[in-house]
């Protein structure tokens, strides 16, 4: 089987790998990207990977210019792959392959469709999530489903804790998934609709702490930014100051003092505090701080 496959990011780089050192198939081409000097770069490289192995590597721009689209038809590839590639894959690429097109999504599709799907569940409290291989269709995360496999997310879990995990079950996933695409037997399994949910893209300045959220609400916040610098952490202002928050801790609060959220209750050293949070400033949060300078968002 001639896969083409489209990679990026720690998963995308560990599901390469397995394809190149576990399987018998041929990889044709790999389309990724090239790193970006204004990210922090904490993942293994695609690209290195697949110059490693002797593979074509392309690294477009954009996937929309007609030249490009027919240099990646030209492989003649038997099936596509995706694993956290990060632009949005024409129908004029994804629909040549006889055996199909699959996207590797990290969550339990149809919930958490669209960008960020870890670091959402975690804000939003989800107590599990995983990943999904389906095939690719021109609607993103909408096509049936392959295979899943789930994990469980702690109330102590950060972005970073979850998403290894999800690295490990894409491969697993992948490592069941293949045999059954090469022989034109995956499962098609059509997503319910109605249980869908959609979800953005995540810029720095979405991590800014209202203080008046609920001390879980803040916790989720500041854990699904985590770790730094792999994340923007959560931040927000302490006695005046624009402070990164990398830990938290919920505290039980047995006072009848209510205080205005944000307020700084107790000071243990030069990075961590007690803060009251909720909507009545009648809830306490510990929170860790990376730095007490400002920081820029």
């Amino acid at each position: 089987m001639r896969c083409l496959v489209f990679a990026y990011s720690q998963l995308g780089h560990d599901c390469l790998k397995y394809i190149i050192e576990k399987t018998g198939y041929t990889v044709v081409c790999v389309i990724t990207h090239e790193d970006s000097p204004s990210e922090h770069i904490w993942f293994d490289s695609v690209k290195a990977l697949a110059q490693k192995h002797k593979i074509d590597v392309l690294t477009p721009e954009s996937l929309k210019n007609e030249t490009i689209q027919n240099q990646i038809n030209a492989y003649n590839a038997d099936v596509l792959l995706s694993f956290y590639y990060r632009n949005m894959i024409p129908e004029v690429i994804f629909s040549k392959p006889p055996l199909g097109a699959y996207n590797m999504h990290g969550s339990l599709l149809p919930k958490y469709r669209g960008r960020c799907p870890v670091n959402w569940a975690i804000i939003n409290g989800e107590t599990k999530t995983g990943v999904t291989l389906h095939h690719m269709l021109k609607t993103a995360d909408a096509g049936d489903i392959v295979a899943q496999a789930e994990t469980e997310i702690s109330f102590e879990d950060t972005a970073g804790a979850v998403m290894s995990r999800l690295n490990t079950l894409a491969v697993n996933v992948l490592k069941q998934s293949l045999p059954r695409i090469a022989s034109q037997t995956a499962f098609k399994i059509v997503q319910n609709a109605s249980e869908s949910s959609y979800f953005g893209g995540r810029s720095s300045k979405d991590g800014q702490i209202n203080w008046s959220k609920s001390a879980a609400d803040i916790h989720n916040l500041v854990r699904a930014l985590q770790p730094t610098p792999q994340y923007p952490a959560a931040f927000g202002d302490i006695n005046k100051t624009e402070c990164n928050i990398i830990k938290s801790m919920i505290v039980e609060n047995s006072s009848t003092i209510v205080y205005k959220p944000g307020t700084v209750i107790q000071q243990f050293n030069d990075t961590t505090y007690y803060i009251a949070c909720g909507a009545n400033g009648d809830e306490i949060l510990c929170v860790i701080v990376e730095a007490k300078e400002a920081a820029s968002h």
